[in-house]
């Protein structure tokens, strides 16, 4: 026993030399190949908790060291580096990049990761080193021309949407959008009014990475919302070590590039001396007026963003990020703007077996909008003879046309200046999300995780439409000539409440058995959406119909799993599947059963490849899935139910007024849409991965699928609605590849080409009549009363055009009402209408280039479309000679295509509107962005990096389209918000 207290008095007293042992370590970690520091590598002593890590200048300090300790210092994309202490003061560490770890790029495949190397279905990323470059006003254009399959089109408007496809959508009347599940929260597709989209009020500076997943096999562990594909984005979080600060700043100059062709005013009085009756003359003025020029305008737009990003008590990683951006537009009193706040707190306790990720994010928006399309029109159209003002003008003292006694007339254009000056939209929105994971391995069995997620998305939105009481626009009670005028002007408001919670929990167990490798996912998922809204109607008229909705809430329930069997890094297999339930639909067609499948042969870890630097990658892979759709904007369509009607249905009897009860059309049997898609594809290598790529072929059938169609009288209360009915067929190929072209030390040049090739038809629509011709659908066309344009048609694409074939003359010259006579049955009518091609692609194309020299860097990104049409609307409308001499009271401008044709009529029996004449060619090349930037390391500013940068975005398109844009996503081109042509100037800061 005297031993034993011999042995701890000695070890007691021993216990402060140890301490005055340890010592603090200091040191530089450098890149091997180029010298240069490298920030945020992780410094610690094997072993022991905490650690350090390299500041901006790759130093750091390590306490708590003592002679023996083994120093671990590693890096993402490096090989760790394992050093021996033994009492040295300094020490300076170069690491060797690691090109195998390199390659193990880790994936999001939706309710965990993989190794992209491991990956068995079709799923592509895009990190931020490799967004888009220039002032992304929104998310979307970070990845525009990027991924092969992916299709974005933005628009023109300030914070506008963008319409994203992937693979060609898959469904008719349904949602064709993609699932955007933003660091695990799977998003709603619904904007309240007010706002512009739901990626508009996400600063892209926060931004980590893009995943799709392209494939059903891949997209089958989302169900019913993975239809049309799913993007996963994962934003930036904290990291452990010093503090890291980056501040970034950017001016953009925003101009016209283009604008419609019409006549000048010269060109519009040769037309009326010429065709006109002399009361059309005598109207004529003396002003020369652009009225495109008077409604469009340079614009300035700004974004800034800081963030700070390091680890509070070198235990907690957190980043904090703030953004505004300040975007007008370059149509005048049309502006968007965002403020953003967000927080990501991410520890990891308990020795690495609990990690939480706690993200909050706040967004504000401002936007001012305008009756776009009536105002653009209003510019297109508006006789060129007329000024701006006229002395004298009860509306503001701007020019608009009236009667003689002074009185309203309805049908002439009203003063486009006019109208962006004296009709005021304003909207403010508020959004609030967040996220919360919990991710434990359990201490006594550590091969299995438990993981719950809970996140809340809040998106509220209030806005105002008031018109000025000089506005010709504005509630005019009574004529101008009765004594008792007055203009009242009008107002309305309104107020938009979205809220989005889910609820994900599930196990995963992964365990390694030799060459075989486990990982299995089981969990549930519980989602709920909830909409109100109110509408205070026009309050300066009579009886407004002010209005209060509550949507019925919609509940998504799924319980989903995951198998993936890996064997020897060279046999992969992954099993999906989710049982979802929705609210949409009844009890007997409430659930669906989706499942994927995918087998994936990495043939480079054979044997007789391995280690080839040749074929330095190859795989090939085989998948399977089906994923279904409920998306649709009625909520209960299979109930019976009975509403109250409005104000336009009521009965008064006696002083009593009442509401009438309306009975709803209703579809007892609605379903599942659902899609089966097979992939076949190859990921490839060569060089080391100097090059590397993937090639895909695709097949997919979307079934029963959810469509708005008119139903025939009798049939149901309603005429039109949503029923099951047949089937879509899309097929393609995708290919990309990337190439490390030159790889020195002072000169790199990287080369991204990306190529999609689409084939689109329908393949059935239920059951139809002799001579159905097909469903006509989208919005009426400007011109006529009630013409469509497109139709859904057995054997052709979605969406075709729907016209009649145009007869020419002799000098090629449209004739007027003349067609061919398609079904040779001695007569021009709607029989002889045939399909002229689709707004969709048959190809499309991405090319990136990012060169680097020296401090120098300069990138360039293209795209183009083949294959796609266009209908130009502002010459079916406008270009003809009656469209600027309608009436002998007032006049109007006429589209330049008019020299092409010498049409007259505005249709006078020809069905002028409907000519294949106006489909056009709309395939295009166009250079998206090219930027110029030049890095200054702590030469200007010590301890920060600087990076300047110069560029322009839009900056040109190549195309046989004479309107306004070709890239027009639904295909008509009417009264388009043009496409700004952008300088830019920024700087970036890295403290």
């Amino acid at each position: 026993m005297k031993t034993i207290y011999k042995k701890l008095l000695f070890l007691f007293l021993l216990l402060p030399f140890t301490v005055l042992a340890q010592s603090t370590l200091t040191g530089t970690v450098v890149d091997l190949a180029t010298g240069q520091p490298i920030p945020g590598v992780n410094v610690n002593v094997q072993g022991a908790p905490g650690g350090a890590s390299t500041d901006f200048d790759g130093k750091f300090q390590l306490s708590n060291v003592k002679n023996g300790d083994k120093i671990l210092v590693s890096f993402i994309g490096y090989k760790t580096s394992t050093v021996a202490y033994n009492g040295q003061k300094t020490l300076n560490v170069s690491l060797e990049e690691d090109t195998n770890q390199l390659k193990e790029v880790v994936v999001q495949v939706g309710y965990g990761t993989v190794k992209k190397k491991d990956a068995t279905g079709s799923v592509s990323q895009i990190a931020a080193k490799d967004f888009n470059k220039g002032i992304n006003v929104t998310p979307e254009s970070l990845i525009s021309g990027r991924i092969s399959g992916v299709n974005v089109t933005g628009g023109g408007a300030p914070g506008a949407k963008a319409d994203i496809r992937i693979r060609g959508g898959s469904s008719l009347n349904a949602s064709n959008e993609p699932l955007i599940v933003l660091d695990g929260l799977p998003l709603s597709n619904a904007v309240p009014s007010g706002s512009t989209s739901i990626l508009s009020t996400i600063d892209p500076n926060d931004i980590e990475s893009f995943t799709v997943l392209k494939d059903a096999s891949a997209a089958a562990i989302y169900g019913s919302r993975a239809a049309n594909g799913v993007i996963v984005i994962t934003t930036k979080k904290g990291s452990k070590g010093g503090v890291k600060v980056n501040f970034s700043s950017q001016v953009g100059i925003n101009t016209v590039a283009n604008t419609v062709d019409v006549m000048s005013a010269d060109q519009y009085r040769e037309l009326v001396k010429t065709k006109g009756t002399p009361a059309q003359q005598a109207l004529l003025g003396n002003a020369n007026t652009n009225w495109q020029n008077e409604i469009f305008h340079t614009a300035l737009t700004t974004n800034n963003n800081i963030s700070v990003s390091g680890s509070l008590f070198d235990k907690l990683p957190v980043r904090l990020s703030v953004g505004n951006i300040d975007n007008p537009g370059i149509l005048r009193n049309t502006s968007f703007e965002r403020t953003t706040t967000s927080i990501s707190l991410n520890p990891v306790l308990f020795d690495n077996h609990l990690k939480i990720d706690i993200s909050g994010n706040l967004a504000f928006g401002k936007n001012q909008f305008q009756d776009e399309g009536g105002v653009i029109g209003s510019a297109i159209g508006f006789d060129p003879t007329q000024p701006v003002y006229k002395t004298g003008s009860r509306y503001g003292g701007y020019f608009e046309w009236l009667e003689p006694n002074g009185n309203l007339p309805l049908l002439p254009a009203r003063n486009p200046v006019a109208r962006l000056n004296q009709d005021n939209r304003r909207a403010t929105s508020t959004r609030k999300w967040g996220n919360v994971r919990v991710d434990y391995k359990l201490h006594f069995f550590e091969d299995l995780r438990v993981v719950a997620e809970a996140g809340i998305d809040r998106f509220d939105s209030s806005g105002f439409t008031e018109v000025s009481t000089q506005s010709i626009l504005g509630f005019q009670p009574k004529a101008f000539s009765d004594p008792g005028y007055v203009n009242l002007g009008n107002y309305s408001r309104y107020t938009d409440a979205l809220q989005n919670k889910n609820l994900n929990a599930y196990f995963n167990y992964t365990k390694d058995l030799g060459k075989i490798k486990i990982d299995a996912t089981a969990g549930y998922n519980y989602q709920l959406f909830q909409k109100e809204k109110y509408s205070s109607g026009e309050t300066r008229q009579p009886n407004p119909n002010e209005d209060v909705a509550t949507d019925p809430d919609v509940n998504l329930q799924s319980f989903f799993g995951r198998l993936n069997l890996g064997y020897d890094s060279r046999y992969l297999l992954t099993l999906n599947y989710r049982r979802d339930g929705t609210s949409r639909f009844s009890k007997d067609n409430r659930w669906g059963n989706f499942a994927g499948g995918a087998f994936a042969w990495n043939v480079a870890e054979e044997a007789f490849l391995k280690g080839n630097s040749t074929v330095s990658s190859l795989k090939l892979r085989v998948g399977y899935g089906t994923t279904g759709q409920q998306d649709i904007s009625a909520q209960y369509d299979y109930l019976q139910r009975v509403t109250l009607g409005t104000i336009n249905s009521q009965y008064i009897f006696g002083n009593t007024i009442y509401p009438t009860a309306r009975p709803e059309g209703y579809n007892e049997n609605i379903k599942w849409e659902e899609l089966a898609e097979s992939n076949i594809g190859i990921d490839y290598g060569f060089f080391n991965d100097r090059i590397t790529g993937s090639i895909n072929y695709f097949d997919k059938k979307s079934s029963d699928l959810l469509a708005d169609i008119a139903v025939p009288d009798g049939a149901n209360i309603r005429n039109q609605g949503f029923f099951n009915i047949g089937s879509v067929r899309t097929k393609g190929v995708e290919f990309s590849i990337a190439s490390d072209i030159i790889k020195s030390d002072n000169l790199t040049w990287n080369v991204a080409f990306n190529t999609t090739y689409i084939d689109q038809n329908i393949s059935e629509l239920g059951i139809t009549v002799p001579g159905f011709q097909g469903y006509l659908t989208g919005d009426n066309i400007a011109g006529g009363n009630g013409n469509k344009i497109l139709i859904n048609s057995v054997g052709y694409a979605p969406n075709s055009f729907f016209v009649y074939e145009q007869l020419y003359d002799a000098n090629k010259r449209p004739i007027a009402g003349a067609y061919v006579d398609r079904n040779g049955d001695g007569k021009i009518d709607t029989g002889d209408r045939y399909r002229a091609g689709k707004a969709a692609p048959d190809y499309t194309f991405g090319l990136f280039s990012t060169l680097n020299y020296k401090k120098f860097d300069f990138t360039m990104n293209w795209r183009a479309s083949v294959g796609n049409k266009i209908f130009d609307n502002v010459s079916s409308n406008l270009g003809y000679s009656d469209a600027g001499l309608r009436r002998q009271t007032d006049l109007s401008n006429v589209s330049s295509d008019y020299y092409n044709t010498g049409f007259t009529f505005e249709d006078n029996g020809t069905s002028r509107y409907l000519s294949d004449y106006f489909v056009k060619d709309a395939s295009f090349i166009k250079l998206d962005n090219v930027t110029l930037g030049y890095t200054f390391d702590k030469t200007i500013i010590k301890g920060a990096s600087l990076r300047f940068t110069a560029g322009v975005q839009n900056v040109f398109i190549l195309t046989k389209y004479n309107g306004l844009d070709p890239e027009k996503f639904n295909g008509i081109d009417n009264n388009v918000y043009p496409r700004a042509r952008t300088f830019l100037f920024g700087v970036n800061a890295n403290f």
